[in-house]
């Protein structure tokens, strides 16, 4: 544990090296306020650069000076750089197969591919489509891989993402997979935060930067042109134009694998979560009769999948469908008639939720889950508009994911894993209702020792929260476990069972016990779930979190001493509340790329885009609530806070590093301890290869160890 004079000493060369020391803060900050660290916003200020540096430093030399911390970043990086990791595929066009690959030789990455019989086989032929590293080198970049648009149906063309340290912002490239080259004036476009869709081989649609004016208040495009091989981004001519206040517009396309069509669409987000569809076709757009709360999820035979979010009836008194519901409709019927029928494909119960669906040659598959245990689903079309239901095989009690489909086949690939048993690799024959297992993961920690339970426990209103107890098996109910507890609670994200090798080597197998608690504003139960906790109501989310740190201590399971909580993004403002509201709960808090001051997180980095999920700190009611809840806001002198660890990243230009940095200073200013670790890349992932991975892992279960196991 840090000794309060060599805090005290930190503390005062951090604001020597920033030459202008903060003002002391004893009091919570009113909401009128001039924000005394506003010039932390900056992420590249170079006085801000000084200030993380001399807490880097600082933080660093503690933990990684920790004479367990070496031990446990050789297994954290054993783990990452393991050559026998699952090679996770993605299906193209007849027997091909896609991976992209990190680890000791290729830091930044393969793109590779096989055929899916040396893909099925124990040691895969792979040839390399691109070399990230190589490229980084010529380049003398830090190129991120972020993934690959493959045109349809040939897939012989990819519009290539890549970021410099893991932004947001990309460039796309177009990329030939057969010379395995950049294409020689090809598409290349210059980075940043945008969305292009094939439209045909020699024809794509944008949403960029088109100049002054062009981005919405979320920092994202909301003009959509088509640009044409060859055209310079000048020519490219506009076939939408949404509104400065809408989130993002964006355009995509759906391939429909049994009629060989594909179609072309724009979503105009509105808001967070609600948003306006429109077919494009040609260079005239028309738009479809759906709800705003909705997902549309893939096209089959020219029916239109979607699940909606919302109780909805298309047109007034006529049938009336459920939220979360899956519906089709006829997609060429619906764009000339408003009222064209629905019909239902699938509809959950009060404990299940649709977590994907995925569109093969001639079925669909959906995955689903009840009580937070997954099961997989298969819809064939049918007569009259109708669908015929039938299952594929999983294991009881496993989460599961769709990993990759086949556009010409019946094949799916869907992975399977618990807390407890490694991730595993089925490949679906679906027509058949058939799957068989092809990879498993090598076992990383001795799960011997371990059992799981699930529990649930009343909140603050009487609703049950569930959650996930992973513990030893022979276990004294008596307080002493150090325990950590993690959670998200938010944007309608599901937390499900999941196979850590680093949680599993690095915490559970000295003997520790993982708590996983399904808070509202998840989807574990549908969008009523996520939705009982948007917004002025957003307290209940925290007082469900609280209730399970309560209730593992009432069942013995673990004490407020041997007690530490985690969690990243919304999770990280989660952390912060937590810490705030019941500082005599926990004795470790984890604070991963949070959102922490609440009051302006609108108008640092892509917060705008968030106002659907918080509340607008300009309105009168939802800016009071904010206010209550807004960590940075709400420190208080004298409160024995437990010690934070902050983790964020210089380069994450979606929530910015800024809410941790103010955080930590406000802190530093009223004299309280923390430590603090900002990566100079990774964007919002904190991490943008498996090296930084296996530290930033490395890191945090220090500090984890030192607080919960001394």
């Amino acid at each position: 544990m840090l000794k309060l004079a060599i805090l005290l000493g930190a503390v005062a060369a951090a604001a020597h090296a920033q030459n202008t020391p903060p003002p002391p803060v004893t009091q919570p900050l009113p909401a009128s306020a001039s924000d005394p660290f506003l010039w932390m916003e900056d992420a590249d200020s170079p006085k801000a650069l000084e200030w993380v540096k001399a807490q880097n430093t600082r933080s660093l030399g503690l933990l990684q000076g920790d004479p367990r911390y070496e031990g446990l970043h050789q297994a954290a990086l054993t783990i990452v750089n393991a050559t026998d990791r699952l090679p996770f595929p993605d299906l193209l066009k007849g027997e091909t197969v896609t991976n992209f690959w990190q680890d000791a030789a290729h830091v930044r990455g393969l793109w590779r591919q096989t055929t899916l019989a040396s893909y099925r086989s124990a040691a895969p032929e792979w040839e390399t489509l691109l070399d990230v590293d190589a490229l980084s080198a010529a380049e003398k970049a830090n190129w991120v891989f972020k993934g690959a648009n493959t045109r349809w149906p040939d897939e012989a063309r990819s519009l290539v993402h890549l970021s410099n340290g893991g932004k947001d912002a990309v460039e796309i490239r177009e990329f030939d997979l057969t010379t395995r080259q950049f294409v020689a004036g090809g598409f290349a476009l210059p980075e940043g935060k945008q969305n292009a869709s094939w439209i045909d081989d020699d024809t794509i649609a944008l949403a960029r930067e088109w100049g002054p004016g062009t981005l919405t208040e979320s920092g994202y495009p909301f003009v959509v042109k088509l640009l044409r091989r060859g055209e310079p981004l000048s020519a490219a001519k506009e076939v939408f134009r949404g509104r400065p206040a809408d989130v993002s517009d964006v355009p995509y396309g759906l391939h429909d694998n049994a009629t060989g069509k594909s179609h072309a669409f724009i979503n105009r987000g509105v808001s967070f979560f609600e948003s306006e569809t429109y077919l494009l076709r040609g260079e005239g757009v028309t738009r479809l009769n759906l709800p705003p709360k909705v997902s549309v999820e893939g096209i089959l035979g020219g029916r239109l999948v979607l699940r909606i979010l919302q109780d909805w009836s298309p047109v007034p008194g006529g049938p009336a469908f459920h939220q979360g519901s899956l519906l089709s409709v006829d997609l060429a019927e619906l764009a000339a008639n408003p009222a064209a029928p629905f019909a239902v494909v699938y509809e959950p119960g009060p404990r299940e939720t649709v977590e994907g669906v995925s569109v093969t040659r001639s079925r669909l598959v959906v995955t689903a889950y009840e009580n937070v245990k997954g099961k997989a689903l298969v819809f064939e079309p049918a007569a009259a508009g109708g669908w015929n239901r039938s299952t594929l095989p999983l294991p009881g009690n496993s989460s599961i994911g769709i990993v990759s489909v086949s556009d010409d086949s019946d094949r799916a690939v869907y992975s399977v894993a618990n807390f407890l048993t490694p991730t595993s690799l089925w490949l679906a024959e679906v027509a058949a209702g058939t799957a068989e297992v092809i990879k498993t993961q090598p076992a990383r920690f001795d799960a011997s020792h371990h059992v799981v339970e699930q529990f649930e426990v009343a909140s603050s209103d009487g609703v049950k929260i569930p959650y996930f107890v992973v513990r030893p098996v022979d276990f004294a109910y008596d307080g002493s476990h150090p325990t950590i507890l993690y959670g998200y609670g938010g944007f309608n994200v599901s937390e499900t069972p999941f196979y850590s090798a680093m949680f599993g080597k690095l915490w559970l197998e000295r003997g520790n016990v993982f708590v996983l608690a399904n808070i509202r504003g998840g989807g574990e139960f549908g969008p009523a779930w996520h939705e009982a906790g948007l917004k002025t109501h957003r307290q209940l989310i925290y007082d469900d979190f609280a209730a399970v740190g309560r209730d593992l201590v009432a069942r013995g399971i673990t004490s407020p001493r041997r007690l530490g909580i985690e969690g990243g993004s919304n999770g990280g403002l989660l952390m912060g509340v937590e810490m705030n509201q019941h500082p005599e709960t926990w004795r470790a808090v984890v604070i991963q790329v949070p959102l922490l001051d609440m009051l302006r997180f609108d108008q640092i980095g892509a917060g705008a885009s968030w106002v659907g999920e918080y509340g607008s700190p300009k309105d009168p009611v939802e800016g009071a609530f904010l206010r209550k809840i807004s960590p940075y806001h709400n420190l208080r002198a004298g409160v024995p806070y437990p010690e934070p660890l902050f983790v964020t990243s210089t380069k994450d230009d979606r929530v910015s590093p800024a809410h941790a940095r103010k955080m930590a200073a406000r802190m530093e200013a009223m004299g309280m301890p923390f430590l603090y670790y900002e990566n100079t890349d990774g964007g919002h992932a904190a991490s943008a290869n498996l090296q930084e991975v296996a530290k930033r892992y490395s890191i945090e279960m220090t500090y984890l160890t030192r607080k919960l196991m001394d």
